[in-house]
């Protein structure tokens, strides 16, 4: 449930005056059934007037089911400043997991920066899924610099060839550590699963219980803090992880790709969303 793993009152908090948001339907809608009405994500202002208004003016109760038709956080050029900004309030200011989650990702945050103090100070966080790359074929695209997706042993080439010392400080966002790790584990000994810095109290709750969305929740504070992030799996997570970042000024964000030759600058691979601030965000900050 959304109150389980998020804080409600901040999430009220921060909509109140723009969207009025109720702890349970009122007394006369609770035996009747909504209108389900499909609405891509980053929905249009057309999208609304057309679609969504009319239906809630003849239903009156409706349910907002999100298709996500598109992964990108690019700004949609809309002259709608109202409609902008409850967007920025919904996507980056709006959600803030409840205290104990929170607690669980700033002590995992808190490990990596002490083991990182071993090395050169700075963790790299780097978005690999192996459950992803098996069910996905990771082909470059005719004339495309990067590919859909890095596997392991693809990260690590990218990794050493942009100039990261051996003993940079990793975190993965993978549960369990697995065999297919090995070679990555190998080249950077200082490579971390949550099963490797979350508090052993707290693994029973987190890593056990199956709920993938708490897991990606972990994942979603962990890579918007640390020092640089690698998004290996294009997708909402990376667009997610992108706007907190901005939000924040941290805005190391390297996108791995091919690296023609023996060695390449760090700063040739930063993310678009940066360099060319095509990112949505960008509109609600600066």
């Amino acid at each position: 449930k959304f109150q389980d793993m998020y804080d409600v009152e901040k999430f009220k908090m921060n909509l109140d005056g723009v969207v009025k948001v109720v702890d349970k339907l009122p007394a006369e809608w609770t035996t009747k059934k909504p209108a389900v009405i499909r609405v891509p994500n980053r929905v249009t202002e057309d999208f609304i007037l057309d679609t969504i208004q009319p239906a809630f003016q003849k239903n009156s109760y409706l349910r907002l089911a999100i298709i996500f038709s598109s992964v990108s956080l690019k700004p949609k050029g809309t002259n709608n400043k109202d409609l902008d900004s409850t967007a920025c309030h919904a996507m980056f200011t709006g959600l803030k997991l409840n205290a104990e989650y929170s607690e669980v990702a700033e002590q995992m945050l808190g490990r990596l920066k002490e083991l990182s103090q071993k090395s050169d100070g700075r963790v790299l966080a780097v978005d690999t899924r192996t459950d992803l790359l098996e069910k996905k074929t990771c082909k470059t695209s005719a004339g495309a610099r990067r590919k859909g997706c890095y596997n392991p042993q693809e990260v690590l080439n990218f990794l050493k060839k942009v100039g990261f010392s051996a003993n940079t400080t990793i975190y993965l966002t993978e549960t369990w550590w697995h065999k297919g790790l090995n070679n990555l584990k190998k080249a950077f000994p200082n490579t971390y699963t949550k099963d490797d810095i979350m508090p052993a109290e707290k693994k029973g709750e987190f890593l056990n219980s199956g709920d993938s969305d708490l897991a990606r929740a972990l994942d979603l504070e962990i890579c918007s803090q640390s020092d640089v992030f690698v998004p290996a799996i294009p997708g909402m997570f990376y667009g997610n992880v992108a706007g907190k970042r901005i939000a924040s000024g941290l805005t190391q964000i390297l996108v791995p790709a091919p690296v023609v030759g023996g060695s390449a600058q760090a700063s040739d691979f930063v993310s678009t969303y940066i360099t060319k601030k095509s990112h949505f965000a960008y509109s609600c900050y600066c």
